[in-house]
């Protein structure tokens, strides 16, 4: 797959589309966080995004571009649970019919939502099947499109206006980033950010923060390649289970991060536990991954300005209740 170019550009226009139908999330600052952490965290709030994530923002963007005549055939799209929601909720707005391939062991309130927004499902086994064979022979027979989760474009554009908020938002709080991190799995919202933040601030590190056990990027960093990973098992970040960095994220992240560090489920469950008693926030596990390293010490922040992006909050009701007891 050639790796077309993303420029400030391309997301400033994706920034445009969304204008009025994404939400610009907030940015907070806690003063017990900068306390405990001896640096001063300015916190962008993706779990205030439609659908509960941020994914709403590439998936809107990517959609709105299809013509009439595809618009019509409609399209199929493969996910866990956010980029599932982002589409259907898309399509829905667009008037576009979707179907998407989720696990059977997808969170059942994801699964939900999105058939909530009106979106066909169609469940696989995870460990069996393929669900990108699934999604195209179901593209091919209807003649629909593919809307990948990362892997795009405009999927990268989109998602690369939340650095473009938080950018502007810090600015007006007169902070200027020395570093960000962000969640990551395929890439497309490290991606995105990376590409917005650096164009403002060269200077600025950029992190992404995958789970323990699921650390392709950190391995391809060191590696110079792509490296594909054999995962030991499930992680409690079940949104950031890839395998393996998209061919056209990785040159781009490549060229932009600082590196990437990882974080255990316990870690990931402290910060959603950390999220809602000292924040008051509902955060999703993946959606925690950066809070949880900068909670573990996993990168050095002390006297610096840190952007955090909690991406998701779309976490099932009994599970986080597991969490919030300290069961998990």
């Amino acid at each position: 797959m050639p790796a077309p170019s993303v420029t400030l550009a391309d997301i400033e226009a994706a920034a445009r589309r969304i204008a009025g139908i994404a939400v610009e999330t907030p940015l907070i600052e806690s003063p017990a966080l900068n306390e405990r952490l001896g640096a001063r965290v300015l916190i962008k709030l993706e779990t205030l995004q439609r659908v509960g994530a941020f994914k709403f923002r590439g998936a809107y963007n990517r959609l709105f571009q299809l013509d009439v005549g595809a618009r019509r055939r409609g399209v199929v799209a493969f996910s866990s649970g956010n980029h599932a929601q982002g589409v259907a909720l898309a399509a829905r707005l667009l008037g576009i019919p979707a179907l998407i391939v989720m696990p059977s062991d997808a969170p059942e309130v994801k699964v939900a939502a999105t058939l909530g927004y009106g979106a066909e499902v169609h469940r696989y086994d995870r460990l069996t099947e393929s669900r990108e064979a699934i999604a195209a022979a179901i593209a091919s027979e209807r003649g629909a499109v593919v809307v990948p989760a990362f892997d795009d474009p405009h999927i990268i554009a989109g998602q690369g206006t939340v650095g473009l908020e938080l950018a502007r938002q810090a600015a007006a709080v007169g902070a200027h980033l020395d570093l960000a991190l962000a969640p990551v799995s395929g890439g497309g919202l490290l991606a995105g950010l990376s590409i917005a933040l650096k164009a403002q601030a060269p200077d600025v590190e950029i992190w992404g923060v995958e789970p323990a056990g699921f650390d392709d990027l950190r391995q391809s960093l060191e590696a110079g390649r792509r490296v594909a990973i054999t995962p030991p098992g499930r992680s409690l970040c079940d949104a950031l289970e890839s395998p393996v960095p998209g061919e056209l994220t990785f040159p781009i992240l490549q060229r932009n991060l600082a590196g990437a560090v990882a974080v255990t489920d316990a870690e990931a469950a402290e910060a959603m536990r950390y999220a809602f008693g000292a924040l008051k926030l509902v955060v999703e596990p993946g959606g925690s991954a950066g809070l949880a390293a900068l909670l573990a010490g996993r990168v050095e922040v002390a006297s610096r300005t840190v952007g955090l992006v909690l991406s998701g909050g779309n976490v099932d009701p009994e599970l986080f209740a597991r969490v919030i007891r300290g069961e998990l």
